[in-house]
Formats: structure tokens, sequence, C-alpha cells
């Protein structure tokens, strides 16, 4: 693609991969807006004024005063370190067979939890609520039942709880839930909350996550453990090599 010339100040060009460098800079939400018409009108105006305002300065004769020059040093110096830890970090790699042997003596950390899809409907008493149950073994369905006589916010999404795993619901709750045949209905279950009747629909039991899922997620805690280690290694060696001195 042609790099086009978008404005030129005082000789200097601004290009529209200047332009698109600039747009990147700002954050993920706001990159569509300055790419387009209107938002990279205002990106090119706001590149402009930089230019010529730093052009304005450098007339004023700012880059030979003292605070510019202790700020120069301090972003020269800021510019250095970055490059400085980069380079010992470069030096530090992982790669995939130690990925996989990891995931293959490690495999108890990756693993999705047991966990249960229900319904649920809250009455105050276990009489209403074993008079409910009959109800829906004459023919009421669940979602008809929790819409009537629930008083949780669930009542408006047939009782529905969505998925949950161990240690979401309150003790009692759980138990049941989790012991419940898939299609069955509780037998009334008292909680601090009231009495629940509880349909579990769906069940899926703990599983090893695939190794595809979980291996950047190890690359790079294997990467940051690594780099975090030769940071130190390497502080420690400058620092003695550079004759720090901690009063």
């Amino acid at each position: 693609m042609e790099n086009k010339v978008l404005a030129i100040v005082n000789g200097n060009e601004i290009t529209e991969n200047d332009l698109v460098n600039t747009a990147k800079r700002f954050p993920q939400d706001r990159q569509g807006y300055m790419l387009s018409p209107q938002g990279r009108k205002q990106l090119l105006d706001q590149m402009v004024s930089f230019e010529v305002y730093a052009l304005y300065a450098k007339e004023l004769g700012v880059e030979e005063e003292s605070a510019f020059k202790a700020l120069l040093e301090n972003a020269k110096k800021e510019i250095l370190t970055q490059f400085g830890i980069q380079k010992v970090l470069s030096q530090v790699s992982v790669s995939k067979e130690e990925v996989e042997k990891y995931y293959e003596a490690n495999k108890n950390l990756f693993k999705t939890e047991e966990a249960v899809t229900a319904r649920h409907i809250l009455i105050d008493s276990e009489e209403k609520a074993k008079e409910i149950i009959d109800e829906i073994n004459k023919g009421l369905s669940f979602e008809e039942a929790a819409a009537k006589y629930s008083s949780c916010p669930s009542k408006e999404q047939g009782g529905n709880l969505g998925s949950f795993t161990r240690g979401r619901m309150v003790p009692e709750f759980e138990k049941a839930a989790f012991e419940l045949p898939i299609g069955e209905l509780s037998v009334p279950v008292k909680t601090q909350f009231g009495y629940h009747i509880i349909k579990v629909e769906e069940r899926s039991s703990e599983e090893d996550r695939p190794f595809e899922e979980v291996q950047n997620t190890i690359y790079n805690e294997l990467l940051n453990e690594r780099q975090s280690i030769k940071y130190m290694e390497v502080f420690e060696e400058l620092k003695k090599k550079y004759n720090v001195e901690l009063k």
C-alpha cells in the first residue's frame, strides 16, 4: 500500500503510516474511531499541532533550558533501562516440548470443574413446596410452576440458575444439586432463604482440559517465571559490577 503523504510541516512529512501508528497508541476501543474519516481528520490536526509546537519550542531555545535537558536525560535513562531489560529477558525461551512436559506432569492443575445446570423454585414453607411438587408430578411444567410460585428472581426464566460449580451455592443447596439425578425433582431442600425444589438438567464431570486449550497459558507462565529469575540473577551480577552501595 502506498505510504501517502498527508501533510508537510516545515519540510517534514506526515504520512499514512505515521497516522496509523499514532492511532495504535490509543486504547483498543478508540482505535476504530481514530481511523474513521472524522477521527483521521482530528488525529492529523493533532499531529500537525504537535509538529508546529515542537518547532516553536525549538525556535524559543527550549532545548538549551536546564529543565528541558533534565527531562531529556530522564527520558533517555528510562529508554536505556527498557532496552537493557529487554536484552536480558530476550535470552530466555521456552520450547513447545517443555510446555508439553509441564502439562503432562501437572494435569491436575488443568481440569474443568464438575458442574451442574439446574432450575429451582423457592418457597417459604415445606408444606407449600410439597404441594407444588405434587402439581408438577400431575403435569404442571417446572417452568410454569417457577413462574407461578417461586419468590426468586429466576422465576422470570422458569427458575433457571444456569450452570454452576461447587462452592457457588449455599452448602445444603449444593449437596442436593450435585447428588440429584438428571431430570428428577428434589425433595424440599431447606436453606437460609427458604425451601427449594431443584431440578438438574445437565451435569458435567471434572475432566482434563485439552493441551491446545491451555498451552498458551502454560507457555506464558513458564516464560514469566524464567524471565523473573533471569532478571534477578543479572541484577545481582550488575550490582557487584557497578559497585552498588545501599546507605
